[in-house]
């Protein structure tokens, strides 16, 4: 049992990045595939997919890399966390490396990263900061 799957999904991905490997494996939510989408989406992975599993589906992530084997996702941070949540308004959505990162938000009408959620005028929690 995991009490923060999300942080374990960053965790995954930084020990996979900083290992080389070109995938990584990990038990999938909603949540899980819905972040992996906005970070393939926004370049930052080459793909996920789901595979169907006899208990319970696995995500496995293909992770993106240049031509000399230098990360396309250099960070990964886990910022809402169970003990203690963070929520933005639309007018407060954080930038993340000046604008060369992302964060991905929590909304009422699903996950997206933060510019879309500025652009829409929605805030929620902020689930994590990529870049």
């Amino acid at each position: 049992m995991n009490t923060d799957p999300i942080a374990d999904m960053c965790a995954r991905l930084r020990n996979a990045v900083m290992a080389g490997n070109p995938t990584v494996s990990m038990p999938a939510s909603k949540t899980k595939i819905g972040i992996a989408r906005i970070l393939a989406r926004e370049g930052l992975i080459d793909d996920c997919e789901v595979e169907p599993g006899a208990v319970q589906d696995t995500l496995k992530i293909d992770l993106k890399y240049d031509e000399e084997r230098r990360p396309a996702l250099s960070g990964l941070k886990r910022v809402s966390k169970p003990g203690l949540r963070i929520y933005s308004g639309a007018r407060d959505i954080p930038k993340v490396m000046g604008g060369v990162g992302i964060a991905v938000i929590s909304t009422s009408q699903g996950l997206m990263t933060g510019r879309e959620a500025y652009r829409r005028r929605i805030g929620g929690e902020v689930m994590c900061y990529a870049w």
